[in-house]
């Protein structure tokens, strides 16, 4: 398979092969290597380099907020990533213009609320930080996808959580 991956602003081109159970072939911008992907919570995933400059490298990936949009976390730096967005339209849009309606913010991973930065009823921004989660001793800032208001806060700073549960919804 094939696909566009867009992160800070840069897209790479990306084929990724099975060559084994876990193992893939995975071809970054011309250059193969090979990953070991293992699955970490319930919807996350944890890829190691062994055969590589990156050996020993582990990148944690949770899904983001949008559909397509992933999180991807190394080294204690959380980061944004985009798959296929030129295909589907959501590359170079304004930022939250394509999340329509209600939202919901949900855990990406099992951890535990470090910081809840907004209230009910609150106006928020586009991007703006909302709740800081910790997981796996790495903490993940968590963003409203659009600009609207806060319906809803689900969780207290200190409240454990599951992957996929709801923090916040924004309208």
């Amino acid at each position: 398979m094939t696909f566009e991956i867009e992160i800070d602003g840069t897209t790479r081109a990306v084929a990724v092969e099975r060559t084994g159970a876990g193992v893939f072939r995975v071809t970054v911008d011309g250059e193969p290597m090979i990953v070991d992907a293992q699955r970490s919570g319930a919807c996350g995933l944890s890829l190691l380099f062994p055969d590589s400059a990156h050996a020993g490298m582990s990148v944690q990936l949770a899904p983001g907020v949008a559909p397509g949009s992933l999180l991807a976390s190394l080294d204690g730096r959380t980061v944004a990533v985009t798959v296929n967005g030129r295909r589907s339209g959501r590359r170079g849009a304004e930022p939250g213009s394509a999340a329509h309606g209600e939202q919901k913010i949900v855990a990406p991973m099992p951890g535990r609320v470090v910081r809840v930065l907004v209230a009910a009823g609150d106006t928020v921004e586009a991007r703006q930080p909302m709740v800081v989660v910790e997981a796996m001793k790495m903490e993940n800032e968590l963003r409203s996808p659009k600009a609207g208001r806060v319906k809803d806060v689900a969780v207290a700073a200190g409240a454990s959580v599951e992957a996929g549960r709801v923090l916040v919804v924004v309208e």
